[in-house]
């Protein structure tokens, strides 16, 4: 059996930057412990796996799709950039005639569209709510040291922990942690933390309302170049903080990318990023 597959950096327009992803397209249902040993093989953040919902669908005419994504160790319920890596294969390779998709997921129906240069991913927003940051203190020491922190906040929809740093930072100085994720990991073995963002406002001169960084040890990722998920938790977050409904991100991780956040007033925020294609070929099974 011969799987397509394609890896593809997303939330940039540069090769070898944002988050890379790899898409396989699947014809027919597969194991879930054939999906795993893909993903641990790809070695990437996440492998998303697109599914043809009817027998009698293409890739390039379907507008209803299953998508599903699996880290190197797990499946997770929620991946941005593999999203959007999903819908770039579609539209761009596959050359899908329609303007706008519909997935099929762990976390209900997502949709991503075409405008412009970009692809706009529809996904539900994620409020938090504070957090105490005596309960997790053990955590935030091995994630930002001794570092003055503003803000700390928990989305239990997501089982992200927020950790905003102080105003008078700039972005070099989240640039410059460097968090041991062995130490992250036993730092909360309580299975309430699946997700760290640490994150900062952005400067009144820059282009950037806010800058972040992701890590996600837990499942099997010690640090995510560019998440989109997180920016389910970040739109609501800083759209609330600075008073505005469109923002403009900025991920800096070595890799690095940015992101187009629309909060919208149904519950649901735009992401809007581009992506590149860096390679295609076939799993051979």
């Amino acid at each position: 059996m011969q799987i397509p597959v394609f890896t593809v950096d997303a939330f940039t327009n540069k090769p070898f930057c944002g988050n890379p992803a790899a898409v396989c397209l699947i014809e027919d249902e597969l194991q879930d412990e054939i999906c795993q040993k893909i993903s641990s093989e790809m070695n990437l953040s996440e492998t998303a796996y697109i599914k043809k919902l009817n027998s009698k669908d293409t890739f390039s005419s379907a507008s209803r799709f299953g998508l599903r994504w699996f880290t190197p160790t797990r499946e997770v319920p929620l991946c941005g950039h593999a999203t959007l890596a999903s819908a770039a294969v579609l539209f761009y390779i596959q050359k899908n005639s329609n303007s706008s998709l519909t997935f099929e997921t762990l976390s209900g129906e997502l949709y991503a569209r075409l405008s412009g240069d970009h692809i706009v991913l529809d996904f539900p927003m994620h409020t938090s709510t504070p957090q105490d940051p005596q309960e997790v203190k053990e955590l935030i020491k091995t994630a930002v040291g001794d570092l003055a922190i503003q803000d700390v906040r928990y989305s239990s929809a997501t089982k992200k922990l927020l950790v905003r740093l102080c105003d008078t930072y700039n972005r070099s100085v989240l640039e410059s942690l460097k968090p041991d994720t062995e130490s992250l990991m036993k730092s909360d073995s309580t299975g309430k933390v699946a997700g760290l963002i640490i994150t900062l406002k952005g400067n009144q001169n820059g282009n950037y309302d806010f800058y972040c960084r992701y890590f996600s040890p837990w499942y099997g990722i010690p640090e995510d170049p560019v998440t989109g998920s997180a920016h389910t938790v970040l739109g609501s977050y800083w759209s609330e903080q600075l008073g505005k409904k469109e923002m403009l991100s900025c991920q800096c991780s070595r890799r690095g990318g940015q992101l187009k956040i629309s909060v919208r007033g149904d519950g649901r925020v735009d992401m809007a990023g581009q992506t590149v294609t860096v390679l295609s070929g076939n799993l051979m099974l």
